[in-house]
């Protein structure tokens, strides 16, 4: 645990008391703060009590006495409408925080050399934050990763000069935290998400640059005009700036050519690492979190060799395009966490040969949007309560079966998988949908096809079990 020393002697109003309001808590108390808790939920708070933490309506508290308000991240701030405690808090004046500001102010007041690599984007974060940290430890450096990934920030080993942290921040953490000053921050892209909580894609977009303009370098994706924009803006304004591209063969920058990744200084290429037979890290939207991930690991000190075996030896995420087995030609792939269809578009995207599993709780849009990567599916599979509508979609432009269940999909894709006399080929779950009409989440989901695919006689797993 980082204790909160920045907050010794303070009064310190924390509203939420989930998984990382609880860390928050315990993290203000033991570093010396007077804490009032609360939470909408009775249970939430009696774990809080629990955990001695002081608990209290903050309704009926003294605003006057609070020097800090910190609010977890789930808690609406501007939309649709602030929560009534942020309302209180900013009638008495007093300021608005979370969990990652209490770590970049006790980052600053205890080890301001800390290598500190933060990460945000609309697509990509969980991968490119677990490929930045898996390169460190691979190179020997002492990391940690947390923030909106694995364990919440404050929970993470404390702050030494020689420790290195890597953090995931969502748009929700960035709008609670004015003064994080990562050493490299990264921006990877940016589309229309979680507009019911930032009311407008210029404000959504406002607070995700606040995350790389006080970096000491900000490296940005500039596939989208959101981005591109905010590069030339701190440019201009001063800031160094590294511009990455999965597409685009830049003048400066990062770009990818192929599965080379390669840098320019003023029209001179030179190649810096490549991605060409590392499964983990398949297809264009990989190449951009790779190139993020070298970009912020030079920065912090490693060489390339460094990088590149980091990059050679990196697993991937659970969940995320997981390689989970393999028989023979067929490889089996768990993108069990593509719950739309823009979720499920970089996966179709990077294999040629494709029998997918598909279909669920359906989102808004179904699958229209994927139509240019059909020519890639020799068949699909179709589960839950999507199947009809996903049918209708396809037509006569993909063989397709309703499959019903995801045991009933795994069996009839491996088989006909197995038939395929084409070359390699991919049993892909990419969903393109919630999971909630048959399975409690896409976690569960996917370690549903996990199991069922290492269930296959003769099958070898990837990765081992999970």
């Amino acid at each position: 645990m980082i204790p909160a020393r920045s907050f010794s002697g303070k009064k310190v109003a924390l509203f939420g008391l989930g998984g990382s309001g609880l860390a928050t808590g315990r993290a203000l108390v033991e570093g010396g703060a007077e804490v009032l808790a609360w939470d909408d939920n009775p249970d939430s708070v009696a774990k809080a009590a629990a955990a001695g933490i002081v608990t209290g309506d903050l309704r009926a508290a003294d605003w006057s006495g609070f020097a800090s308000f910190v609010l977890s991240p789930g808690v609406p701030l501007t939309h649709p409408k602030p929560h009534w405690s942020v309302e209180l808090a900013r009638g008495a004046g007093v300021e608005v925080i979370g969990d990652i500001e209490l770590f970049a102010r006790e980052r600053t007041r205890a080890a301001p050399g800390a290598p500190f690599i933060a990460i945000t984007g609309t697509n990509g974060k969980s991968t490119t934050t677990a490929l930045t940290a898996h390169i460190l430890r691979s190179a020997g450096r002492d990391t940690q990763m947390g923030g909106n990934i694995g364990r919440a920030v404050m929970t993470l080993d404390p702050l030494r000069a020689d420790r290195f942290y890597v953090v995931e921040c969502s748009s929700y953490q960035i709008d609670l935290s004015p003064s994080i000053n990562p050493t490299a921050g990264i921006l990877l892209n940016l589309t229309p998400d979680h507009l019911d909580r930032h009311g407008t894609m210029q404000h959504y977009a406002e607070v995700k640059e606040r995350l790389v303009s006080g970096s000491d370098l900000a490296i940005i994706g500039i596939d989208d005009i959101y981005c591109a924009q905010i590069a030339d803006r701190l440019e201009k304004a001063g800031k160094p700036v590294v511009r990455i591209s999965k597409r685009l063969a830049l003048a400066d920058g990062y770009y990818a050519d192929g599965t080379n990744l390669m840098e320019a200084i003023d029209g001179r290429y030179s190649r810096i690492g490549f991605l060409e037979g590392i499964g983990s890290l398949r297809g264009q939207h990989n190449a951009q979190n790779a190139l993020a991930a070298v970009a912020a690991c030079l920065k912090v000190g490693l060489d390339l060799g460094e990088i590149q075996s980091g990059l050679d030896t990196f697993p991937g995420l659970v969940h995320r395009m997981e390689q989970v087995g393999r028989k023979g030609r067929v490889l089996f792939v768990n993108d069990s966490k593509a719950t739309n269809a823009d979720a499920a578009a970089p996966a179709l995207s990077s294999f040629p040969r494709i029998y997918w599993i598909a279909g669920g709780l359906p989102k808004e849009g179904g699958i229209e949007t994927l139509r240019s990567f059909f020519p890639r599916i020799a068949r699909a599979y179709l589960i839950g309560e999507a199947a009809p509508a996903f049918s209708a979609t396809l037509g006569e432009a993909v063989p397709y079966e309703i499959s019903g269940t995801l045991d009933a999909a795994v069996e009839h894709a491996a088989r006909d998988a197995a038939a395929d006399e084409t070359g390699e080929v991919v049993v892909l779950l990419s969903p393109a949908c919630a999971s909630f009409d048959q399975f409690k989440n896409f976690e569960v989901r996917g370690d549903a096809f996990r199991a069922a695919v290492q269930s296959i006689p003769d099958v070898t797993p990837i990765g081992g079990t999970r």
